[in-house]
């Protein structure tokens, strides 16, 4: 039987009864946690790629997408106070729907892992190199970025050589060297086991909390009314559109739903903490897209045929250099570091330097984040017996699996010196859709399945919470831009390919290998997160 494969609940569960953690984290403790897990990715990266989307309705797109994680965040809490160890969706996947489906939900994390890392270290690289060029030091174009590397793979494919085509193709770079330089330091610090600290960790939500404020701060100010008309130049669509982008911008705040087993009162604190630190999330991010739309603007470019152009385009960056060539200020829309632009263009530079200073201290942690991760949902694999167990190998010295570790970093270094980080998100998107998609039905499906058993947290109205997130995860991944829209199912379907050649038939829950139910998975010592 092809969905016959369930990995015991009450044999997971064991996992965490073997472990006795103190419950001593409260609702502000649970908040100021999802903060600082939520902010420092999106809102620096994507506010640019948001604009070309939507425009000013990019405001309408932030609040879609905070609804949208805001109820799937309901019904992943459900499962991780119920199933609270290692594996994330994929463990609660494999307890409720069987292991063909947490396999592809394993498979599909790759996607919002890696690749999100991907995406956060050419955020990075981004705000690095206009840090550079603020202190004069200009870092070339070449090794920068890879727009023209994306105009010749489009010619080479027939595209039509456009203005803006040839543009990106004479003064676009071949590859994004700075974002392959911090993936692999990220790499490094994984393998070596570097410890991240709760008071470092405190340091940088202070940092970029501060960031935020002060850009609020100088621009609401200066807001001008008549920079949001018309509020929604590219339509329902685009605003959708931009709300599946910007979901990028909310992912991390399944570390508050899994700190439920430390959680004091979790029926009262897990949803304070989800939902407190989505909505201050959420008002932040609205705030600072009112003022970057206020002080500025935020309308769509368009080619000379009047189309909207396709943010991370090569066309897009060639008719970016074709705007600045012919004197004019740089718009929202072009800027791969748009906070830090706005503000100079107030007549803030230095404020705005800070600002991206802030970006650079912070985006690295979210990689180490991300990629941490990834290393953790192949370790799970591997320990399954669905991954070769050579991914589960821990280094003598340092104790980290980094076999698992050095493959990922080198998949999401490749990736971030070729790809933009607007495409990046939205394949990282597809993948964590997915995902989500799968958890409401997971909990709904045990909701039925096992009633009686003990929930610290329960989904409130959970049979419209539930189906509004699924609905929500389907609606949003319908609005991705069509090759994320396929990159999941074909991504899927090699993942399939695995699963039936290699990993179905080394299952240790299909070969029933004793052991493989309850036991402890064994730590990845030295990192700490």
């Amino acid at each position: 039987m092809l969905f016959n494969r369930v990995k015991s609940l009450d044999a997971i569960m064991a996992t965490a009864e073997k472990k006795s953690l103190q419950r001593s984290l409260g609702a502000f403790q649970l908040t100021l946690l999802g903060i600082g897990a939520v902010i420092g990715t999106g809102i620096f990266v994507l506010t640019a790629e948001a604009a070309q989307k939507a425009g000013p309705g990019m405001l309408a797109s932030f609040l879609v997408a905070g609804f949208v994680c805001g109820v799937a965040a309901l019904c992943y809490a459900e499962l991780a106070s119920m199933v609270p160890v290692a594996g994330s969706a994929y463990t609660y996947t494999y307890a409720v729907v069987g292991e063909v489906m947490a396999w592809m939900v394993g498979w599909a994390l790759i996607l919002e892992y890696a690749v999100g890392a991907s995406a956060v270290a050419v955020g990075w690289s981004n705000h690095a190199v206009g840090l550079l060029h603020g202190l004069g030091v200009n870092f070339p174009a070449e090794i920068s970025n890879a727009d023209a590397l994306m105009a010749k793979v489009q010619l080479m494919f027939g595209a039509a050589p456009t203005p803006d085509l040839m543009t990106a193709l004479q003064v676009g770079g071949w590859i994004n060297l700075p974002a392959v330089v911090v993936a692999g330091f990220v790499t490094m610090l994984l393998v070596i086991g570097t410890t991240e600290s709760a008071r470092f960790n405190a340091i940088l939500v202070v940092i970029k909390i501060a960031a935020l404020t002060a850009f609020i701060a100088l621009t609401l100010p200066v807001l001008h009314a008549e920079n949001f008309v018309p509020f929604a130049p590219t339509g329902t669509v685009g605003v959708f559109g931009a709300a599946a982008s910007i979901f990028f911008a909310y992912v991390g705040f399944d570390a508050v739903s899994t700190a439920a087993e430390e959680t004091r009162n979790p029926q009262r604190n897990i949803p304070i903490g989800l939902i407190g630190s989505l909505v201050i999330c959420t008002i932040f991010y609205v705030l600072v897209a009112s003022g970057a739309i206020g002080a500025i603007g935020a309308q769509p470019l368009t080619s000379a045929a009047g189309a909207v152009l396709a943010p991370g385009s090569a066309e897009m960056a060639g008719r970016c250099v074709a705007v600045v060539q012919q004197g004019l200020q740089e718009p929202l829309v072009c800027s791969k570091e748009a906070l830090v632009h706005v503000l100079a263009s107030i007549g803030w530079p230095a404020i705005g330097r800070l600002v991206g200073l802030a970006a650079v201290l912070a985006l690295p942690s979210v990689v180490l984040m991300m990629m941490y991760g990834q290393t953790r949902i192949f370790f799970t694999m591997a320990r399954d017996g669905l991954l070769p167990e050579k991914l589960s190998t821990v280094h003598p010295r340092f104790k980290t699996p980094h076999i698992v570790t050095i493959m990922t970093g080198c998949a999401a270094a490749i990736a971030a010196a070729i790809l933009p980080v607007g495409r990046l998100a939205d394949y990282s998107n597809s993948g964590t859709l997915f995902a989500f998609f799968m958890v409401a039905i997971a909990v709904m499906v045990l909701r039925l399945k096992n009633p009686e058993r003990k929930r610290p947290f329960k989904t409130p109205l959970l049979w419209v919470v539930a189906p509004l997130a699924i609905i929500g995860c389907v609606v949003l991944y319908l609005s991705l831009p069509l090759t994320a829209i396929l990159v999941l199912p074909i991504w899927g379907a090699i993942g399939l390919v695995v699963y039936f050649s290699y990993s179905r038939s080394r299952s240790h829950v299909g070969r029933g290998i004793a052991g493989s139910d309850g036991e402890d998975d064994p730590p990845i010592y030295g990192v700490k997160m």
